[in-house]
Parts: structure tokens; sequence; C-alpha cells
């Protein structure tokens, strides 16, 4: 795992993509990082200047955005020696990024997102069945043994993005790792499934687990086919929390229309 720590940072810190609303866009990826694991509680940023420069941001874009971190509470500025930005993990501001993300995307964007995981997770699973070790598939096991005993929903989501990226590392391809570990930073922007139906998470250990299994006994094509009907379920899980909240949405409305 540790081997994949420094291509997992290059990723958090890679050049923003031209387009408005930087500042969110800023937010968005340290947020994401954060939930990911990527960022670590007590850490420090690098200076503003350094990751204004990484991040192909202006100061005063980045300078927004560490402020709106700091009002959420994720990012804490120290003056003095030995001051800079330190990282904050806060799991309720975590899950409001999350909820304002699904309000954000409309179900052809998740569909989209799923779409491409299923791609990128369905070839690492085959290619995974052929090339990984023993030891690759043990250490593989081990994470899903971990995701079914993490007792949060901060390291639920964090151990589960690891075996993602970890199964493509499996695959022993250094560009669907890159793939999965891009993914990852889109996808842990989303509401974690089991933080609103924790019974799902028992549904995802065994997906996880069937696919292990397939891997293990050197199956490429049911390892491939469990790997993208697990992430199209998810899709749909996603895809159905959005419209659950966009009916919520549209009947407070209503309601509040009839009042006035």
């Amino acid at each position: 795992m540790q081997l994949l720590s420094g291509d997992a940072r290059r990723a958090v810190f890679a050049p923003l993509d031209d387009g408005a609303l930087r500042s969110e866009a800023v937010v968005r990826r340290v947020g994401s990082a954060i939930g990911l694991g990527l960022l670590g509680d007590g850490e420090q940023l690098p200076t503003e200047a350094h990751l204004a420069t990484m991040l192909n941001v202006s100061t005063v874009t980045l300078r927004e955005a560490l402020a709106e971190l700091r009002k959420l509470g994720l990012v804490e500025t120290r003056r003095g020696r030995g001051g800079g930005s330190f990282v904050r993990s806060r799991d309720d501001v975590l899950a409001e990024l999350a909820d304002a993300r699904l309000e954000e995307l409309g179900t052809a964007d998740l569909r989209e997102l799923g779409d491409v995981h299923g791609a990128v997770a369905a070839a690492a699973a085959r290619l995974a069945a052929s090339r990984a070790s023993r030891t690759e598939i043990a250490r593989l096991r081990d994470i899903v043994d971990r995701l079914a005993s993490a007792e949060t929903v901060t390291g639920q989501r964090r151990t589960d993005g690891r075996y993602y990226i970890e199964l493509a590392a499996c695959a022993q391809s250094v560009r669907l790792t890159m793939q999965e570990m891009d993914l990852h930073l889109e996808l842990s922007q989303l509401p974690w499934p089991p933080a609103h139906a924790p019974g799902l998470l028992d549904v995802i250990v065994a997906g996880h687990r069937a696919v292990v299994d397939a891997i293990e006994d050197r199956d490429a094509a049911r390892a491939r086919t469990l790997a993208e009907s697990h992430v199209e379920t998810r899709t749909l899980w996603a895809i159905e929390l959005r419209l659950q909240r966009l009916e919520a949405a549209t009947a407070s409305g209503g309601e509040q229309r009839a009042v006035s």
C-alpha cells in the first residue's frame, strides 16, 4: 500500500482543468483527498505559492479555497515559526460536502461516472486474475477483511477506495492504477452508501470477496463480470439516492408554496 501513496498524492495535487468555480474545485479536490485518507489529519499542506503552482490556480483563487476550507473546519492555518496550513479531518463536514456534490450531479453524470468506473474495475479484475501474485491476492483479501471490520464511515470509505486502487495494482498496470486513483478522487466526493443504509456494507464486502475469490481461482471472465456488476449496482444506489433527494426537495417546495 505504501508504494501507491506517492502516485496517489501526485493525483491529489495534479493541475486542475480550466473552468469556472476553480476555488470550489480546489475545495472539492482537497476535501475528497481528506476523505480518502490521502491527506492525513494534522498533515501540513505545501506553501500557498507551491500549492497554487501545483494545482495551476492563482494565489488569489487558492487563498479563497483555503478560506473556505478553514470555514468548513477541514484546514487550520497557524502563523509564525512552524506555521502553515494543516489538514483537519471532520466526518460531519465531509458528509455535507458529499451531499452537496450529489445535488450538483444529474443522473446522467452519475451513470457516466459509474460506466467509466465499471470499465476500469472490470479490466483490472480481469488482468489481476492472470497477473496477481499470491502475496498481492492475500493483501487484497486483507483489505476486504479490514473493510468488513471498519467501524467508522470514514474508515469504511477509505478502505473501500484502497481496495479498488490495490485491485488495479494487482493488474500490474500503472495506467489503470492512476485511472483508479483519479476516479476515486471523484467518487469520494459522493455519499458513502452504507452511511445511509448500514446493511449495504455487507453487500459491498460480499461483492469484493467474490471478485477476490475469482482472481484467486484464476477465472478472468468471472472476475471481470463480478467487478462490473458490483460497480453497476453501486451506481444504481447513487442514482436512486439522487432521485429520492430530488423528490424530497420537490415535495418540500410544494408544501412551502401551500403554506405561503
